[in-house]
């Protein structure tokens, strides 16, 4: 982890790298929770998967980024897994 957290700081020494970096943090800080809270109560993709009466495959679009999910299934995610969904504007 420390020589991922180097490469990250050289990285984002890049001002265009920087600026994607930020545009896509809310997303992956997302995603990151997600997993997160989904590990900790034990569960695999398919468990979820068959909580949101939706296939395993979605889980994964979800869980790597390639899909950008309505309010409603996050909605639905935050109930299946038993936790609150917050948004908010700072």
């Amino acid at each position: 982890m420390e020589e991922w957290n180097k490469v990250k700081k050289e990285l984002l020494r890049d001002r265009g790298a920087y600026k994607e970096y930020k545009r896509l943090e809310p997303k992956y800080r997302l995603i990151s929770q997600l997993i997160g809270i989904r590990l900790k109560k034990g569960l695999t993709q398919r468990e979820l998967a068959k909580r949101l009466e939706t296939k395993q495959s979605a889980i994964a679009r979800l869980e790597s980024g390639n899909y950008n999910p309505t309010l409603e299934f996050l909605q639905k995610t935050a109930k299946a897994l038993d936790t609150k969904l917050v948004i908010d504007f700072k």
